[in-house]
């Protein structure tokens, strides 16, 4: 391999790095995530090391992209300095082996460092709050143009010229108090206006959104209490109580008394973001945490980039008013602020909902079965005297099979007295079940319910593994029945969360996927088809969804092939019209966890659907009128330019051109066309059904 070739791996291995600050010319890491790096620049790096003597204050290592050098950078005050300065710098060159030393002890203005958060791993002790340090900078701008602030004085002057100053990792107006990163900070010298929150709150009519996911995800029953704290005018509340649950609103303006009662789901819904004083703030997300038996419902409005229109607000809730107060989250932004507070893991629903539940084994739960693929209980094909005799009672275990892909011990199954009776074990009247039932049937649903369990335990990497104590005790049971041991299914886990990073296998898989529209550079899936995925890419899109939420009213999934990118569509119209028209969508950049919206409303050109049948699963209810239309679409010849009739304007063009009319899912001639024309069409139509036949 020449020095070229070789170069050329170092830098890319660089630039693709998972964890870091990556430069236009270099990486920084920070010396506790060294291990994280790809043995190669491991491999360089222990060569630059024996070069040079052992340095106790190097707490940086920077890996140049554009030559073969690596640096070892000494910030004493990394931890403790929310912008520490460079004390030394070690460059060693690995082409001839020289080795640089500078000192900036005594430099006027050496060079600084911004966004801290970037040079660790998630889990390192401090990130959350470098974090949220970086989220108030970037919201003032003071991030703006980073050449001008790369050294001490050009940082102090951006400081100077926004009338800020920091303090410990904490922002201060000049002559104001200390406000923390997740603040709003007005313009200095002037005065606190009057907020009268309780403008903020509107009349409701239907249920607001994160009431409404709740219900959706089955955390009421018909004993679930139902608090909602800071209800306002008490929409939620009335809605609630006319679908008879038992529940009560709190609102210090409009429902002060009496006094909010603990709750088994209570609901703090777009409060937060209307509460100007930070301590209140807190206070309010503290309480409802108190009074919180099971679920804590958190929601807030959230800020996206959108591609035309810059920064938009997403969520409901706030109507703007004089003199009220909002705050808008980032999504990440508000998980953070709600598990630094909490002491949670708080999971992400949909953009600015989260739920917090008070026992970690029911969010082990509830995380668990919202990666659970569909399964049907295999069919009867025959009949024998035995299982006849006894299908009422064999009807409980084939479910148990199809739900967890196991047999159940004697505590999971009511009936286990009665069939151990009948047929001494489990096993033995499984045996007749598959007498007359297809055992590939039931084979295909352990390994599901194995490629279940694999999805769920490679994203829990993302943030902190259960020990195997900690799972509730039927995942417990699952994992020894489907893997034998914890250790083997971690494995299985790692090495799918491995395969992510092999773009081959992904391709492969793609490719052999028999589910979605297909293009070369992207996938398209219907929401509905999410869980009849392969597993790896039901993992692609939980990397997502875990950590970001989906956007809620998305009805079509964007696997993107050459980028680590998933989108959420919105198709409003998509069962109604043959070729619903694009509404919304949400593309994150799961390298970054980079949120881009997008409101295609206010675009000029339209991009439409067509083979709905291929985005949806065969036993969607309207597959077949889907799929119909399609073939009778391809018959006319309407699809042979598919790539560019995604344009409505095209679309109804071609639609003009081969004098057709679609009312709604058939076609027709136009009447008013060339019958010599038509009479063309109709022949071409006819050879390519020969054709297609044959």
């Amino acid at each position: 391999m020449s020095i070229n070739e070789t170069f050329h791996i170092y830098s890319s291995t660089c630039k693709s790095s998972r964890f870091g600050k990556i430069m236009p010319e270099a990486l920084y890491i920070h010396v506790s995530a060294l291990p994280t790096l790809d043995p190669l620049l491991l491999q360089y790096e222990a060569q630059a090391r024996n070069l040079v003597p052992p340095i106790m204050e190097v707490n940086i290592i920077k890996f140049k992209t554009n030559q073969l050098k690596i640096s070892y950078l000494s910030y004493p005050d990394f931890d403790t300095d929310p912008h520490p300065a460079l004390k030394t710098s070690i460059q060693v060159n690995l082409v001839n082996l020289k080795v640089t030393y500078r000192d900036y002890s005594n430099s006027p203005n050496p060079p600084i460092l911004h966004r801290k958060e970037t040079f660790v791993t998630p889990d390192y002790p401090l990130y959350e709050q470098f974090s949220l340090l970086t989220h108030a900078q970037e919201r003032l701008g003071l991030l703006d143009n980073p050449k001008d602030i790369g050294n001490r004085q050009g940082w102090v002057k951006r400081l100077q010229t926004y009338g800020v100053v920091i303090e410990g990792h904490c922002l201060k107006q000049q002559s104001l108090s200390i406000v923390e990163p997740e603040e709003v900070i007005t313009v200095p010298g002037t005065l606190a206006p009057q907020i009268d929150r309780h403008k903020a709150a509107i009349t409701r009519y239907n249920l607001s959104r994160p009431v409404r996911l709740a219900l959706e995800a089955g955390l009421f029953t018909s004993e679930t209490s139902f608090l909602d704290y800071g209800c306002g005018r008490g929409g939620d509340v009335k809605q609630m109580k006319k679908q008879g649950y038992t529940c009560s609103g709190w609102d210090p303006f409009y429902s002060p008394e009496p006094p909010p009662s603990p709750a088994d789901i209570v609901n703090l819904g777009y409060v937060i973001n209307v509460i100007e004083n930070i301590g209140d703030r807190r206070e309010a997300l503290l309480k409802a945490w108190e009074l919180t038996r099971k679920v804590l419902i958190v929601a807030a409005q959230v800020t996206l980039a959108d591609i035309n229109k810059g920064t938009v607000i997403y969520g409901d809730g706030i109507v703007t008013n004089r003199k009220t107060f909002q705050k808008y989250y980032e999504q990440e932004e508000l998980k953070i602020y709600i598990d630094q507070l909490l002491g949670v893991d708080a999971i992400p629903v949909a953009l600015g909902v989260y739920f917090v539940f008070r026992d970690p084994v029911e969010a082990q739960l509830f995380r668990l079965s919202r990666f659970r693929s569909r399964a049907s209980t295999p069919r009867v094909r025959a009949c024998i005297k035995l299982f006849a005799d006894h299908q009422e009672l064999l009807v409980p275990l084939m479910s148990f099979m199809t739900k967890r892909g196991r047999l159940p011990h004697q505590s999971e199954l009511p009936e286990a007295e009665e069939i151990n009776a009948e047929f001494g074990n489990f096993r033995r009247a499984f045996q007749v079940i598959l007498q007359v039932t297809e055992a590939e049937e039931w084979e295909a649903i352990t390994k599901t319910r194995r490629q279940d369990l694999m999805v769920y335990l490679a994203l829990c990497e993302f943030t902190r593994r259960p020990k195997f104590a900690e799972f509730a005790p039927e995942i417990r049971e699952d994992i020894l029945g489907l893997f034998g041991t914890y250790k083997q299914a971690l494995l299985e886990a790692d090495e799918m969360l491995h395969s992510l990073g092999n773009s081959q296998v992904i391709r492969e898989i793609y490719r052999q996927s028999r589910i979605g529209k297909k293009s070369a550079n992207h996938l398209l899936v219907h929401i509905s088809a999410l869980r009849s995925l392969d597993p790896l890419l039901r993992l692609y899109e939980g990397c997502a969804s875990r950590t970001i939420g989906r956007l809620d009213e998305a009805n079509v999934i964007k696997f993107y092939l050459q980028k680590p990118k998933i989108a959420y569509l919105f198709y409003p119209d998509f069962d109604i019209d043959p070729h619903p028209v694009l509404q919304t969508s949400m593309e994150i950049n799961l390298s970054n966890l980079h949120v881009t919206y997008r409101d295609y409303s206010y675009e000029d050109s339209s991009f439409i659907l067509h083979y709905k049948d291929a985005l949806v699963t065969p036993d969607y209810p309207l597959y077949e009128k889907f799929a119909k239309l399609t073939r009778q679409e391809e018959d006319w010849g309407l699809l042979d330019n598919w790539p560019s009739i995604s344009d409505r304007a095209i679309w109804l063009q071609c639609l003009t051109d081969n004098c057709v009319i679609l009312k709604g899912y058939q076609l027709s001639w136009r009447k008013d066309a060339d019958p010599y024309k038509i009479k063309l069409l109709r022949a071409a139509v006819q050879n390519r059904r020969q054709k297609n036949r044959y």
